[in-house]
């Protein structure tokens, strides 16, 4: 049994958080956990993030798997569902008009994620879209999204966590189709300077294609959705289950530096900050970035140019063809080169931008 004195769990996050807590105490992996319980993967996953409830039969092997009384999986579970549906009724406006304000329908229809039919409600499509059957089960599957939405939003630049929730689903329903490996950090760590060279390639149908597959293999969703509106974000990562990650890029900036970098970057995040947090990048941020982003920057930075040859970088003279000779001899596109100048200060925001590939939608 568990020291009541050490054992204190937030009674209003997920009884998931609770257990996933006593496994990394206890050096338990999550397979065993699915052994012991009897569930598949997938399920144990939708345990640990509030989608799959705590029945009496999942609560007496808990009992018997990490040594804490099934009554008290059964009150933790009564306890979440009802502090769950108090905070969906406040977060939505108590209503689905509330909810559905929340959302870029307009652009969902446009864009083709959102189909209704004459004969359904809107809220029931936007259910369906989000594969929810109702507000507190979507507020269960997303509060991690909707609170680092809510987190990474600044002041002058407000992204609406709906948005950026649907944004994400989007993302989510096209990797679902994918075949992925199981997640392997090692072989994504070893694989992206591999992805480098596909810098240099000049069309997206080109290098996407092969961006996706190849991280497929490592067990990461890579996906390209259009951000709508009520959504800045440029990048975001999240695993959808233990063996499954998404990497979701908008293509905000639709240049190639802020695409390549973005990536770098959201790949970092996924090696080095763990399973269980959202991270999403905001486009415009006024806020002192986290360690975490500072990490995850410094990582993307020596993917795309090597430690050893920051100091080339460094004393670079800034001309179109010595920039053009670096970039060839890097393996990446001089428009990587370009913003990497930028960033470091050694020109301004608006020189070069001529190097730079740029893209659109259409």
């Amino acid at each position: 049994m568990t020291d009541s004195a050490a054992f204190r769990p937030n009674w209003t996050s997920a009884p998931g958080d609770t257990i996933a807590d006593l496994l990394e105490e206890r050096g338990v992996p999550t397979p065993d956990l699915s052994r012991d319980l009897g569930l598949s993967p997938d399920d144990t996953d939708a345990l640990l993030q509030g989608r799959l409830p705590i029945s009496a039969g999942i609560a007496s092997r808990l009992e018997m798997a990490v040594g804490v009384p099934a009554s008290f999986w059964i009150a933790r579970e009564r306890s979440y569902r009802r502090a769950l549906t108090r905070s969906a009724a406040k977060a939505a406006g108590a209503t689905a008009t509330g909810w559905l304000r929340q959302l870029p329908i307009k652009d969902m229809v446009e864009f083709g994620w959102l189909k209704p039919n004459r004969k359904e409600a809107m809220a029931d499509a936007c259910l369906r879209f989000f594969g929810t059957p109702d507000l507190d089960t979507w507020h269960a599957v997303y509060r991690d999204v909707l609170s680092a939405a809510t987190f990474r939003t600044s002041p002058t630049y407000a992204s609406r966590p709906g948005a950026v929730a649907a944004w994400m689903r989007q993302g989510e329903r096209i990797t679902s189709s994918l075949r992925c490996a199981p997640w392997n950090p090692k072989r994504f760590e070893a694989l992206l300077p591999e992805i480098r060279p596909l810098t240099r390639k000049k069309r997206p149908d080109e290098f996407i294609p092969e961006l996706v597959r190849r991280a497929a293999e490592c067990g990461v969703g890579v996906a390209v959705v259009r951000a709508p509106h009520g959504s800045r974000t440029s990048g975001a990562t999240r695993f959808v289950s233990s063996q499954r990650a998404l990497l979701l890029l908008s293509f905000r900036y639709l240049t190639d530096d802020q695409f390549w970098f973005t990536f770098f970057h959201e790949a970092a995040h996924l090696l080095l900050h763990g399973q269980r947090t959202v991270f999403l990048e905001e486009t415009e941020r006024e806020s002192i970035p986290t360690k975490e982003e500072n990490e995850a920057n410094a990582f993307a930075a020596s993917i795309l140019i090597p430690p050893e040859a920051q100091p080339h970088l460094r004393f670079l003279r800034t001309t179109h063809i010595d920039v053009i000779r670096c970039a060839r001899r890097l393996g990446i596109s001089p428009g990587i080169v370009v913003g990497q100048l930028q960033h470091a200060g050694r020109i301004p925001r608006s020189h070069l931008n001529r190097l730079k590939r740029r893209y659109s939608w259409e």
